[in-house]
């Protein structure tokens, strides 16, 4: 458009992850464009902004030999906690989140061209899968580090990643990239092209690229190679299931964990305590029935996928037409195509049956150590000190078993996906007299198809043995051809879909002393809906598991928003410019109701070199349609409970009632460019987020110790709700609904140093990000944990420093980058309280990375790098995730070699 394209804002040359810094005009410029910035919707002709924001260019994106954006965002210091990932196996989905901050996926707000983007991934997804964005195509990402509801609505808590596409491309750009590890192993390729051309009054940009991503198994790394046990004499291998292939029946029955009527308090109206005899796990069914040991542990390592393999295509297109001098019409079109797998060891299924004639006399004979109740009363009896009395008993028809077993017989469960995800902007914008305008239809639409192989009709099985038409204690009939009927592939179908339709005006109102005062207003209406299909076995409950319910609902919000740029000072002493911004927005809910978010910031620019910035705003986080509506399921979640299972069996689940999560965010820092360093630029900004109201689940270790541990809280609402119990096999289960019982608070302090010089013939760059965590409290209910410095077992890890430092060299033709990141030491979370732990703590780990690129000429180029550079193996803990590490925070691969060919034309 005439009016705007007259002259060009440039960003000088900044190293990776730095934060953005001012922008000066090209000389000769008759004027600057007015842009739109992360974090603001008033168009300016600088980029000088009250909160903090962090630049990622395209050149960075392919130094690091990232194919997908998830693998540039998740290095950055500011981030942390539970960022899905390839290394993610169990649960992932095949999905890649950013997670701000470290609190949580779902308080960063993911926008492309400053545009909502779809939730994405399998299920009634709620937040953005970041394999959407085609890395190819991407122009630069602004990562605003800094609560904005005020300016873009929910869920923008944490901060903002704005991820901008190439809309101006003119040429043709294509790629050819491949990596592969040191083991040989996750190979992936990825081609990619990009064309463009521009005509007399618009242009068009179509890109397409595809990714092949292989696996990595946890059997082809030593660190993974078997699920870790720490004993007397060190770690060793017998960390496995005690669901075994052969089978492993429990031994003591149910007696002492329910009366006789079935129910679970006693004649004086209190709980029934759980527990089983310490000396015995029962029988081994492997190699003929046995006692069972240690050796009959399963180790799971073998099956399970140390790196998730993946397919992807991504198209996209961007077109522009201008109509009139004054007015444009642009329109955005992505489509993204995932095909996703994982693989875990062979289901593990438990039932319990009655032992009968019809299933031969291999149980005969055979002893055990259990409960014994003398008495008759239905209770297991105990001594003078509240302990069970044991005896030695023999198995006799007519008891009741409790087995368990690991699937082997019909193999390891696949988990695929296939998600396709598609987004379509149409507008338009322009100018009435100085003031600009847009108007546009956002629409997006997810939806998936996951799949898992290799489970079992429970139902069936369970009525087959009923009936005596199968013996579960004939090793043969596990793997007959009539079992094989029993053996199903689940199906579940799932998705979301988003329009808004939105209007927005911008320009200067009046004019002051120091200068003009600006605005921007809109309006916005946006409807979210979203679904999830369970398999029919599934939602019947036929599938081992508790039943899974479906999930589906929605809802429309209404949004107004006005934003101001008020310029206080100018040109006075200490006082270069002073401008105050403020921005508010109200917004009406059909779930919860109305309400309003604001938002006041100060840059003061005392001269050239120095400037002081400040932002206070409320911020909020609306339920989630999967918050909301989710049907109930089940989740298995690491606890620790005398004679238990360290995996609970926990009922997960949405809630209608839930309210919106709020939020108090501060950022105060300063940026500082010497003009008697020249080519230097730091940037100092302490960060504050209190949030009330939050949506949680209780902690499922606090649930135990508070309603399974003692019984003197069985009367609270807690445990009430929860309904916890524990089987004779030791597996506990109970409720855990999202409710709004929390509240989080963390605060710290980025740091970044940029400097650009020119020694040796050669254009340098370097930069340093740091993060400091100074501390990050959930509460829920009355149980409050720091996090900062902890790492956990399901939520990831939160180095309380983190740091990146990048140096570039480059020539006439060629470039090269040298990286290290640093992760502070952290403390396992498991280990909180206890006198003695194995490993209670992480060491520092620092990862090294090189890259480089080589033009031939003007037209081809290429590039290699290897990342991990000295193959630093994830570090153990005890209480770890999975993998014997935390994927979510560690390389879990090792070793990468990657290459590329750019051809341009």
């Amino acid at each position: 458009m005439k009016k705007s394209i007259i002259g060009l804002a440039v960003v000088t040359a900044i190293p990776m992850f730095s934060t953005m810094q001012a922008v000066a005009a090209e000389d000769g410029a008759q004027s600057i464009e007015k842009i739109q910035v992360t974090g603001s919707r008033i168009k300016r002709s600088d980029m000088e902004n009250a909160s903090p924001v962090t630049l990622i260019g395209a050149d960075d994106i392919k130094a690091m030999g990232a194919t997908s954006i998830d693998s540039v965002l998740q290095k950055m210091t500011a981030t942390g906690g539970a960022m899905t990932n390839p290394g993610v196996n169990n649960g992932s989905g095949g999905n890649a989140r950013i997670d701000l901050r470290g609190l949580g996926s779902s308080r960063t707000l993911v926008l492309v061209n400053g545009r909502r983007m779809i939730a994405s991934g399998t299920g009634a997804a709620s937040t953005v899968d970041l394999n959407t964005i085609p890395v190819s195509m991407i122009k630069s990402v602004e990562v605003l580090k800094d609560g904005a509801s005020a300016v873009y609505g929910t869920d923008a808590v944490a901060g903002v990643v704005n991820i901008i596409l190439k809309d101006d491309f003119e040429g043709l750009d294509m790629n050819v990239n491949s990596a592969i590890t040191g083991e040989g192993d996750a190979t992936e390729s990825s081609f990619d092209f990009t064309v463009g051309s521009s005509f007399d009054k618009g242009n068009i940009v179509i890109g397409m690229q595809y990714t092949d991503r292989g696996k990595a198994k946890q059997s082809d790394r030593d660190f993974s190679s078997c699920p870790i046990a720490e004993g007397a004499n060190g770690l060793n291998c017998n960390g496995g299931s005690p669901y075994s292939p052969g089978g492993h029946i429990w031994q003591g029955g149910v007696i002492g964990d329910v009366n006789e009527d079935g129910s679970t308090v006693d004649a004086d109206g209190n709980p029934v305590t759980s527990g089983l005899a310490p000396t015995d796990d029962g029988l081994g069914g492997l190699g003929g029935l046995h006692p069972y040991t240690d050796s009959d542990l399963y180790n799971f390592a073998p099956d399970s996928y140390l790196y998730t393999p993946m397919e992807r295509l991504n198209l996209t297109g961007l077109a522009s037409y201008e109509i009139s001098n004054d007015t444009r019409v642009f329109t955005e079109f992505t489509y993204t195509k995932r095909w996703s797998q994982q693989q875990m060891a062979a289901q593990p299924v438990w039932f319990d049956f009655k032992y009968n004639e019809n299933m031969g006399d291999s149980l005969l004979g055979q002893t055990y150590v259990g409960k014994v109740d003398r008495n008759g009363d239905g209770l297991a009896d105990r001594d003078a000190d509240g302990k069970y009395i044991t005896d030695t008993l023999n198995y006799a028809y007519g008891d009741d078993i409790s087995y368990g077993r690991r699937m082997s017989d019909t193999g390891p469960r696949y988990f695929e996906q296939s998600v396709d995800t598609v987004r379509a902007v149409i507008g338009a914008e322009g100018f009435v007299g100085d003031y600009s305008w847009d108007v546009s239809a956002n629409f997006g639409r997810n939806d998936s198809v996951d799949k898992t192989a290799n489970l079992h009709n429970m139902g069936a099985i369970q009525e087959q043995i009923t009936e005596g038409t199968f013996n579960p204690l004939d090793q043969a009939a596990w793997t007959s051809e009539d079992f094989r009927k029993n053996v199903y592939t689940e199906v579940n179908n799932g998705g979301s879909q988003l329009f808004i339709v939105s209007a927005s005006v911008s320009g200067e109102m009046f004019e002051l002393p120091a200068g003009y005062a600006a605005f921007a207003a809109g309006v916005e209406h946006r409807q979210e809906k979203a679904w999830y299909t369970p398999d029919s076995l599934t939602a019947q409950g036929l599938a081992n598991d508790p039943m899974v319910e479906p999930t589906a609902g929605g809802f429309d919000v209404n949004e107004a928003y006005v934003e101001f740029a008020i310029p206080l000072l100018a040109d006075a002493p200490f006082a270069q410019n002073v401008e105050l911004s403020a921005a508010i927005r109200a917004f009406d809910y059909s779930t919860f109701g109305s309400d309003e978010t604001w938002k006041l910031g100060l840059t003061w620019k005392a001269n050239d070199e120095l400037m002081f910035r400040s932002v206070v705003s409320t911020a909020f986080r609306a339920p989630t349609v999967s918050e909301l509506y989710s049907g109930n399921s089940p989740s298995f979640e690491r606890v620790t409970f005398p004679g238990a299972q360290d995996q609970a069996e926990v009922t997960v689940g949405g809630n209608s009632l839930l309210t919106p999560e709020e939020a108090d965010t501060f950022t105060a820092g300063i940026v500082y460019e010497p003009e008697w360093f020249d080519g230097f630029s730091m940037t100092i900004d302490y960060y504050k987020i209190e949030i009330d109201n939050a949506i949680a689940s209780v902690n499922e270790q606090y649930i135990v110790d508070q309603c399974l541990a003692t019984t003197a809280n069985a009367d609270s609402v807690l445990c009430q709700s929860a309904n916890i119990g524990m089987d004779s096999t030791g597996r506990i289960s109970f409720n855990n609904q999202l409710q709004n019982v929390g509240a989080e608070e963390t605060s710290g302090v980025d740091l970044n140093l940029s400097y650009s010089f020119e020694a040796a013939g050669l254009n340098w760059k370097a930069g340093l990000d740091t993060t400091y965590l100074d501390e990050y409290v959930v509460t829920v209910l009355d149980d409050t944990v720091d996090y900062a410095g902890l790492i956990t077992s399901n939520i990831g890890g939160y180095a309380d420093l983190k740091s990146n430092f990048t140096l570039n060299a480059a020539g006439d033709n060629w470039d090269a980058q040298y990286q290290a990141r640093y992760i502070s030491g952290m403390d396992s979370y498991s280990c909180i309280g206890k006198d003695t732990c194995y490993a209670p703590s992480t060491p520092t780990v620092i990862y090294h990375d090189i890259s480089g690129s080589y033009m031939i000429n003007e037209t081809v180029a290429l590039s290699a790098g290897v990342n991990n550079l000295f193959d630093k193996q994830p570090p153990y803990y005890t209480g770890n995730n999975d993998s014997n590490t935390d994927p979510y925070t560690y390389d879990v691969l090792g070793r990468r070699f990657f290459a590329g060919v750019n051809v341009k034309f």
